[in-house]
């Protein structure tokens, strides 16, 4: 297979800094770039979600998710649930959806 060779100029500072992190990983900064490409091919497009960061965009994302399941499991754990099986779940949903509880 032919190579090429691809020279793209970017900040010193982030070039030093990816390359940290892409170390720590056990991978180079042109193995990491050729993934990126790769993945890109795949994907057809970039390979990751790219938006304006609006405020309170993350407030939604995926740490208010985990918080909600947190808090779930907390309460969950407070009202005695938390070791509830599958089949008492159930039992429980339908009990309210029959109007019983």
């Amino acid at each position: 297979m032919a190579t090429s060779v691809v020279q793209v100029r970017v900040d010193t500072a982030l070039k030093e800094q990816a390359a940290k992190i892409f170390e720590e990983l056990g991978i180079d900064l042109s193995t990491a770039i050729r993934m990126f490409l790769k993945r890109s091919v795949l994907d057809e497009g970039i390979p990751f979600r790219m938006t304006r960061q609006r405020p309170g965009y993350y407030e939604f994302g995926a740490n208010r998710g985990l918080w909600a399941l947190q808090q779930l499991n907390e309460a969950s754990e407070r009202n005695g649930l938390s070791d509830m099986t599958l089949e008492e779940i159930n039992a429980e949903i339908d009990a309210v959806r029959r109007g019983e509880a």
